[in-house]
């Protein structure tokens, strides 16, 4: 052991920091033999290490059995290292995982004891060939998240003993290889995400120990094997992304607990077996072409049934549902079913999320749904639903999302409405309610849109909730009257009261709202003149006998009258109830005071000289250019005219200002300034802008400087002379965006994203990709925006149960509903949208449709595809028009439903680089 210390310690690459200490089994990281006599284990994960300089080194302790030199940053293998490591007899180990090695992979010669090799998130690339031969008794092999291309390998150890074998997120063609079916121990296979073709070998029913089977986002068709029903140990077969075209063999589902073939083309009917297997948990069949009615007999250890987006009709069936005590998600959206809701889905005492939506229910809504205590999310849209809302609904007190819209209710909102505490989404549009809006309403304090459009509601508007925020739909009803002081909502963004008979004139306090995005009072009897709202909210006032002398709004494009018809209230209804469940809960756990402390109008009060008063202001750039140019006091004097305002989200504010050099910069303040003093300090917040400040990415808007004031921060970037994505593509310029230009977009949005995601500290995420936080410093180079948002609202510090979700109606993902936590695939679904914005032109959100469910929807004969994209911009050859259908299919595997369906953005960039 000594002589190991003097080894280490005369090696300047080593991690360690050695001191006199002469027992290396004492250092971090270092596992020895009982008796300490011999080092066993080297667990060097995490260390921040670049330099494989001291690799042979270790490979001199020959008692060495494992050895993690997982995530670092090495870069290389040294060929010192194979060689000499591969004569240690008993090493057993090696974790190279989450590293940035790159080129081909190194051919291990020896290593004859070697059982677990794992190198898996690097950039290493090429053909596998022969270089793992000689590890004769490997049994896991992880090459997961690669670039690895050709065929999959197959000789993996010539003893035949290999157990799991991970080869997902590669480019690997071919077939599924018909010699994995010569490893008998195979226990795990996933060959998810890589562009193998052809069908699953029949054979597969050999493999009698397989555990768990990973084919999903490939290019596979042909049949599922009926062979899959004969290994007792499956529990996991997930095929989906795929081209399956046939049945759904008899018998699949007998040993499994997990099952998913969504996203297909799946024929016929559903086996009617097939969900009263006693072991099965969840199913996902969505979006296939399945007919028929759904399988009577169901298993009562079902916790999640997913069969939307399919053909299926008939009822749902009842007889079994009392036993489904373990069901948690029943999804059966979109399809063609009839009849009434069955009572017994009270019986399902643990259903969180009920999705019934756009169907053909009839019948009325059963009284028993009240015995859901557990629901959240109620979806029951576009039915033909009617009668009254029962009062017993309201008796669900963890119910966040209630969608009930476009179907044929009657009789007036239940007075006890105010009992669902938990209510962050309610939708009711599109039905017959009439009478008031009950009093009680301004209770439901988690509320953030209320979405009560297209009824004949009257009477008095009562005091709304004060957090109301998304949308407040009052539309086409029968409001008249003045527009009450009741509506000031200070954090509200869409204001429709379109279509009613409000008379007198447009208030002034409208103005004053600082959120305010779009309001829309279209068709009333409105008079007087129109007070000047921001250059960042979009009004409309047709139909009105206003006097327009004051323009509120620059002029409109085609595009953004569009946005602003009178259909945006079914727009927001049919998005926003994928918002997450959980965010209100914990901005009430987190806020005691409101979002804005210092809102833009306190800044148009009449204070003329008073700028913010300065606590900090950091350099954070190392450029000399910017230092020189950055002036932290004429900044201020930006931020503290209203009219350097360039752009406004949800949260953040962004002003133009020019230095005394001539350069213009974007000045951002953060409108949740709140949550940046609530991790503790300026310093905190400070260090963490640093760690931002250091990324070096043509594609993130990296804060170059910050300053902070009493209760406010602002961020220095560089000036993107385009603005949004959203306003060149769907404004004047959107012509002038062709396919080069929207190709070259979509690569730098994904090599921005692709490079948060790795970041090797851990991945930063995004709480609002859509193209309103993409900003263009030309039309072919696109920047990131928002990323500091992680870091003020850090979803992955919450000290409760539930995570803040955060987000642009339309880019949403679905699961945010039930999962309640901001993740990669959600990102990933995000982008996906982005992608779809490009290559059809439209945006997220369109005459009252999301663009994402219009795509899938329109998606499942290929054949059809042409028709989704934009074809003034497809037309110019054919080989755009190629490329354009490469990149939709990667745009539809990111807005899957299912988040495990979806790619990882490394390899959304890959498949887009792969379409040139």
């Amino acid at each position: 052991m000594t002589d190991i210390h003097k080894l280490l310690l005369n090696n300047a690459a080593v991690p360690w920091q050695i001191t006199n200490e002469s027992n290396p089994c004492s250092w971090k990281g270092v596992s020895c033999s009982p008796n300490n006599s011999s080092i066993t284990h080297l667990s060097l994960s995490g260390f921040g290490i670049s330099n494989s300089d001291f690799l042979p080194v270790l490979c001199q302790i020959d008692s060495l059995e494992s050895l993690d030199v997982s995530n670092n940053q090495l870069n290389s293998i040294p060929d010192g290292f194979i060689k000499v490591c591969g004569e240690i007899g008993g090493l057993k180990l090696l974790n190279f995982s989450w590293n940035k090695l790159s080129g081909s992979l190194p051919t291990f010669s020896g290593f004859v004891r070697l059982q677990f090799l794992d190198l898996s998130f690097n950039n290493l690339n090429g053909n596998i060939g022969s270089q793992l031969d000689g590890l004769v008794g490997l049994k896991s092999l992880n090459l997961s998240t690669n670039h690895f291309n050709g065929p999959a390998p197959v000789n993996l150890g010539q003893s035949l003993v290999l157990e799991q074998l991970v080869l997902s997120r590669n480019n690997f063609t071919g077939e599924v290889p018909i010699k994995l079916l010569s490893y008998p121990n195979l226990t795990l296979i996933d060959l998810s995400e890589n562009e193998l073709s052809g069908s699953i070998p029949d054979r597969i029913g050999e493999l009698s120990k397989l555990e768990v089977l990973i084919l999903s986002s490939n290019d596979l068709s042909g049949d599922i094997p009926s062979s899959l029903s004969n290994i007792p140990t499956l529990w996991r077969f997930a095929a989906n992304l795929n081209n399956f075209n046939g049945e759904i063999p008899n018998g699949i589902s007998r040993h499994l607990r997990n099952l998913d073939l969504s996203y297909n083309k799946l024929r016929e009917q559903i086996p009617s077996e097939l969900l009263s297997q006693s072991n099965l948990q969840t199913v996902d069949l969505s979006y296939n072409l399945l007919k028929g009615s759904i399988p009577a007999n169901m298993s009562p250890s079902l916790v999640r049934l997913r069969l939307g987006s399919n053909s299926l009709s008939g009822m749902i069936p009842s007889a079994t549902l009392g036993v489904l005590t373990k069901l948690t998600y029943l999804e059966l959206d979109n399809n063609s079913l009839s009849g009434s809701i069955p009572h017994e889905l009270g019986l399902c005492q643990n259903l969180a999320l009920l999705n019934l939506a756009q169907n053909s229910l009839t019948g009325v809504l059963p009284v028993e749904l009240g015995n859901l205590s557990n629901l959240q999310v109620m979806k029951l849209q576009l039915n033909k639903l009617v009668g009254e809302i029962p009062a017993q609904i309201t008796q669900l007190q963890q119910l966040s999302t209630l969608n009930i819209s476009l179907n044929s209710l009657n009789g007036s909102i239940p007075s006890s409405i105010s009992s669902l505490q938990s209510l962050t989404n309610l939708n009711l549009q599109g039905n017959s309610l009439s009478g008031s809006i009950p009093d009680s309403i301004g209770s439901l304090r988690f509320l953030l849109e209320l979405q009560l459009g297209k009824n004949q509601l009257s009477g008095k508007i009562p005091s709304m909730p004060s957090k109301l925020q998304i949308a407040l739909n009052l539309s086409s009803n029968l409001f008249e009257g003045p527009i009450p002081n009741t509506l000031l909502l200070t954090e509200l963004e869409v204001l429709d009261l379109s279509n009613n008979n409000f008379s007198g004139k447009i208030p002034s306090f409208l103005t004053t709202m600082a959120s305010l995005t779009q309001l829309l009072l279209s068709n009333n009897q409105l008079s007087g003149d129109i007070p000047q709202f921001g250059k960042w909210v979009h009004t409309d006032f047709n139909g009105n006998l206003v006097n327009a002398t004051k323009p509120s709004a620059p002029p409109v494009t085609e595009s953004t009258k569009k946005s602003k018809s009178v259909v945006v209230p079914v727009v927001l209804a049919l998005v926003a109830a994928v918002l997450a469940v959980g965010v209100v809960t914990i901005i009430a756990a987190l806020i005691s005071r409101r979002f804005y402390r210092v809102n833009d109008e306190q800044l148009q009060s009449g204070e003329e000289g008073l700028f913010p008063q300065v606590v900090q202001g950091i350099l954070l750039t190392p450029n000399g250019i910017h230092r020189a140019n950055i002036d932290f006091t004429k900044a201020m004097e930006a931020v503290a005219d209203p009219s350097n305002i360039m752009l406004k989200t949800r949260f953040s504010t962004y002003y133009k200002a020019v230095m005394p050099s001539g350069t213009s910069y974007f000045i951002k303040k953060l409108n949740w300034s709140d949550k940046i003093f609530q991790l503790g300090s300026h310093e905190r917040f400070g260090q963490e802008l640093e760690v931002l400040g250091r990324f070096s990415n043509s594609n993130v808007m990296t804060p170059l400087a910050y300053v902070l004031t009493i209760d406010c921060a602002y961020l220095f970037y560089e000036f993107a002379q385009k603005g949004t994505l959203f306003s060149v593509l769907h404004g004047s310029l959107g012509n002038a965006l062709d396919w080069a230009s929207r190709y070259s977009i979509a690569v730098g949005v994904a090599q921005g994203l692709a490079f948060l995601h790795g970041c090797t500290s851990g991945p930063v995420l995004l709480l609002d990709l859509s193209s309103k936080s993409i900003l263009l410093k030309s039309l072919k180079e696109p920047q990131v925006g928002e990323i500091e948002l992680c870091k003020v609202i850090d979803p992955s510090k919450s000290t409760g149960s539930l995570s803040t979700i955060a987000g642009s109606v339309g880019y949403i993902p679905p699961e945010y509903a039930y999962t309640m936590r901001v993740t990669m695939a959600g990102n990933v679904y995000s982008f996906g949208v982005v992608l779809l914005e490009l290559l059809t032109g439209k945006p997220a959100v369109s005459e009252g449709i999301e663009l994402a469910k219009w795509a899938l929807s329109n998606s499942v004969q290929q054949d059809k595809w042409d028709h989704i994209l934009d074809f003034n911009v497809s037309r110019a050859s054919l080989a755009v028009r190629s490329q354009m259908l490469a990149l939709l299919k990667v745009a539809l595997a990111c807005v899957s439903v299912s988040p495990e369906a979806r790619p990882k953005m490394k390899s959304v960039l890959r498949m887009l680089l792969n379409a040139r």
